[in-house]
């Protein structure tokens, strides 16, 4: 938790906020961060995290199009792709939290000297 004066706040929920994630965008995050750094595909997602396969399709689309997936597409033998997803970058990641929340700060210091 982050006190901030009258409040606390989750620093999962600041997070989930500043990258503009769901609940299930941030959980499959967390398992990425917190997993090996290996490609994997959404069924095995889908097995390890125990969501259905639509949850994790819809949140790796999510995720690569906010560019903290990368998406690699795996010919199959016998003909037709799967794609294979991993983390981008942790420290990019953070980074791109941390420029968030500098902007906050930035617009209510604006907004403070207007009060």
């Amino acid at each position: 938790m982050i006190d901030f004066a009258c409040k606390e706040f989750d620093l999962d929920e600041v997070i989930k906020c500043s990258l503009g994630l769901t609940k299930a965008d941030y959980r499959l995050m967390l398992y990425f961060i917190n997993g090996k750094d290996e490609w994997t595909t959404t069924t095995d997602l889908s097995k390890k995290l125990r969501l259905t396969l639509s949850t994790i399709q819809r949140c790796v689309k999510s995720l690569h199009e906010k560019n903290i997936l990368d998406r690699h597409q795996e010919n199959l033998d016998g003909g037709g792709y799967v794609f294979i997803y991993k983390l981008k970058n942790k420290q990019e990641l953070k980074n791109r939290v941390n420029n968030t929340i500098h902007s906050w700060v930035q617009k209510f210091d604006k907004e403070l000297d207007k009060w």
